[in-house]
């Protein structure tokens, strides 16, 4: 039987540097990680100029977020499957394929949200 932990707020801090640490190797160390980053900060940016109202604010970041955080966990499944299954193996393919597939769903999404918010502003500034 698990023994339980009297609670901590010293852990609790740890547990967070634990969380930025892995946020700090995500961007430092991922590809795709910084090319989110990129794309984030833009639309940020982007979102500033058009000055969008709150719940267009919500969304956006909403989205962002979805985006990065299926791409940490995506990251984090294929680094779990190279350990695993060091050599190809079809099992490991598959699950490496469904991971990047919740990426690109979550990106479809995003780019969805993004036309829907984005282009009524645009088509103001340009009429």
């Amino acid at each position: 039987m698990q023994e339980h932990k009297k609670f901590s707020i010293l852990a609790r801090i740890k547990s967070f540097k634990h969380a930025f640490n892995g946020l700090k190797l995500f961007f430092i160390n991922e590809h795709n990680g910084r090319v989110h980053l990129f794309a984030a900060v833009f639309v940020i940016l982007f979102s500033f100029y058009l000055q969008l109202s709150g719940l267009e604010w919500i969304a956006i970041l909403s989205v962002i977020t979805g985006v990065i955080v299926a791409e940490i966990i995506n990251s984090s499944i294929e680094k779990l499957a190279d350990i695993v299954s060091p050599a190809y193996h079809p099992k490991i393919k598959i699950v490496k394929d469904l991971a990047a597939a919740a990426v690109l769903m979550t990106a479809f999404l995003a780019i969805v949200v993004g036309l829907i918010i984005f282009l009524p502003h645009l088509s103001r500034i340009i009429s």
